[in-house]
């Protein structure tokens, strides 16, 4: 039986990036894949701005494409804010878990393909991890120091199958890639964005993102409850192909693949973060931004909170994770709940017309304080709009009373 000092299951984003961490830190890690290449789920988009490149120390290969310009798109308004020069990448998924996992092989570490999770059990001090090769059907046995729970909204070694789990905030997805003419895809190529409003998604957003290549990513997002002011009929589906339709209209195109999928999010971050020598990261303790739907960046930030926690569990420095759970609500908790609130308002109880009306006094916003607004969830620069639309109110109450006071004068 193969021993490690940390075995990781799930080369997502967040399990990727901890077991590049700890296998550069000198330990002896095994990252789990089930997918036999990076390419069979290829499920997710993500933009990010460009200081997440050096953060985190990724090369261009990782890139799907850069963007510069910030669209908002409602019922009725339409709203952008351009910029000279790039500010951000949109990930290629399938690439970018293909190189976390590639710099775990170069440091030293294990990265098994085609190989599924199925349970785990204790074994003096050390765990025991029982895999099934999905090609051959062998089940194989690995022990470890520490097991990784890293496979996303599964939150598959954390919670056995029969364990209740908490109650989650729920959001379903569909996406289509697209691919079009060299010309057409000019128009999209630097362009971020995003939908709002009931006509294009009543219950959460749409987009559209430029992937290169002339390949345009088309999706849709909803949370999984009712709203307040429509009854929603039609499938998620349906407001991909709207897009499709009534947006990018009369382009030719052809659908290269579609994929969906769902984010399960604990509100109040109450999810099991770690029990005796086992840890979960990513996905699996909601490190998704339930606002924007964001989680591949927050995924990875937490995995290197979790690989300097590990690291100390390894050395005989703590003999637990509950700091690194401390860690994680005070880093996320107040800005999580934010967006959270904001996001189940703006989603499921404004009407169409309030939805207009929010992003037209967003025009008055700088492009820096709408990345702010995005990618920092810094809310306190939607002050700025608020005010201007007060100020703007209170001027023309004033001038009306002002052209009132002046007719009574005149008598």
């Amino acid at each position: 039986m193969e021993r490690f000092d940390v075995v990781v299951i799930g080369a997502g984003p967040a399990g990727g990036q901890c077991a590049r961490q700890l296998t550069q830190a000198g330990q002896r890690v095994l990252l789990i894949e089930q997918h036999e290449t990076f390419d069979q789920n290829d499920f997710s988009s993500a933009a990010t701005p460009l200081e997440t490149l050096e953060t985190f120390n990724l090369p261009e290969t990782v890139i799907g494409s850069y963007w510069q310009n910030l669209v908002i798109i409602t019922t009725n308004i339409q709203q952008k804010w351009p910029s000279p020069k790039p500010l951000g990448a949109v990930f290629d998924f399938a690439k970018l878990r293909e190189f976390l996992a590639t710099e775990v092989q170069s440091q030293g570490g294990e990265v098994w393909m085609g190989y599924r999770y199925l349970r785990y059990y204790q074994n003096h001090q050390n765990t025991i991890v029982e895999l099934k090769q999905r090609s051959t059907g062998e089940i194989i046995q690995v022990e470890t120091q520490v097991l990784v729970d890293a496979t996303g909204p599964a939150r598959a070694v954390m919670y056995s199958k029969k364990e209740p789990q908490p109650n989650y905030l729920t959001a379903t997805a569909i996406e289509y890639l697209i691919e079009l003419s060299a010309t057409d895809y000019q128009k999209y190529s630097q362009d971020l964005i995003f939908f709002l409003g009931h006509r294009w998604m009543p219950r959460g957003y749409s987009w559209i993102f430029p992937m290169g290549n002339n390949r345009l990513k088309v999706g849709s997002a909803q949370l999984n409850r009712s709203h307040q002011w429509v009854n929603q009929n039609q499938n998620l589906r349906s407001y991909v192909e709207l897009l499709l339709t009534d947006y990018l209209t009369d382009i030719p195109y052809k659908i290269i693949n579609h994929h969906g999928g769902m984010l399960k999010y604990c509100s109040g971050l109450k999810d099991v973060y770690y029990q005796d020598n086992i840890i979960a990261i990513g996905d699996a303790v909601s490190m998704v931004n339930m606002l924007g739907g964001e989680g591949i960046r927050h995924g990875m930030q937490n995995a290197n909170i979790a690989a300097g926690y590990i690291q100390d569990y390894l050395a005989g420095k703590i003999t637990d994770f509950a700091g690194y759970r401390q860690d994680i609500r005070q880093t996320y908790t107040k800005t999580w709940n934010g967006s959270e609130k904001m996001g189940l308002s703006k989603y499921l109880k404004y009407s169409d017309e309030s939805i207009d009306k929010g992003v037209y006094y967003l025009k008055d916003l700088s492009l820096d304080d709408m990345m702010a607004i995005l990618f920092h969830y810094d809310f306190k620069r939607l002050y700025k709009a608020v005010f201007k639309y007060l100020r703007y109110k209170f001027d023309k109450v004033w001038i009306t009373l002002k052209i009132k006071l002046n007719s009574t004068s005149n008598f």
